[in-house]
C-alpha cells in the first residue's frame, strides 16, 4: 500500500534518520567504532527527526505543525555533519572532546579509565567521505527530497 502523500515526507525522513541511526549503531557495536561528541550531536539530531515525524505518520491532521520542525532537525543534522567533517579535514576547530565526568568521579581513575575519540580522526570512510560525511549527504538528500514531496503535497 502506498503511503498517503500527505505522510510521503515523514515517512522519508523516518526511514533516513532510522537508517542512519541504526548504521551508526551498528558501527558502534558490530564494528567497534567508538563515536566521539560530535557523533552523539548527530544522533540526537536524527533521534529529534524519528521523534517530529513519527506523529506525522500516526495523526497527519500534524504535519503543518511538525513537518516543519522535522525538516528543520534534519537540516540541523547536516549542519552537524558538515560540521564534523571539516574538524576531521582541519577545515577549522572542533570543541575538546574527551569522557564526560560525573560528580563523585574520581578525575585521574576517570581520566585513565575513558575512551577518547576524538572527534578530529577519521576512523572509517568510503569514497573519499568519513561518516560525518555521508551524514551530511544523506541528510541534505532527504531534506531536499522530503521538501520536494511537501511542497508538492501542499499544492
Amino acid at each position: 500500500m502506498a503511503a498517503a502523500p500527505a505522510r510521503r515526507p515523514a515517512w522519508l525522513l523516518f526511514a533516513v534518520s532510522g537508517g542512519l541511526l541504526l548504521g551508526a549503531l551498528a558501527f558502534q557495536h558490530l564494528g567497534g567504532l567508538a563515536p566521539c561528541r560530535m557523533c552523539h550531536w548527530q544522533r540526537w539530531a536524527h533521534l529529534a527527526v524519528l521523534g517530529l515525524a513519527a506523529p506525522v505518520l500516526l495523526w497527519p491532521r500534524l504535519r503543518p505543525l511538525l513537518l516543519p520542525a522535522a525538516l528543520a532537525a534534519m537540516a540541523v543534522s547536516a549542519g552537524l555533519g558538515l560540521f564534523h567533517a571539516g574538524v576531521e579535514q582541519r577545515w577549522w576547530d572542533g570543541p575538546g572532546c574527551a569522557a564526560p565526568l560525573r560528580p563523585g568521579d574520581d578525575l585521574l581513575g576517570s581520566l585513565i579509565a575513558a575512551p577518547v575519540t576524538r572527534c578530529d580522526q577519521i576512523p572509517w570512510s568510503f569514497l573519499g567521505l568519513s561518516m560525518a560525511g555521508w551524514n551530511m549527504a544523506i541528510s541534505l538528500a532527504a531534506l531536499a527530497a522530503a521538501g520536494l514531496l511537501w511542497r508538492r503535497g501542499w499544492t
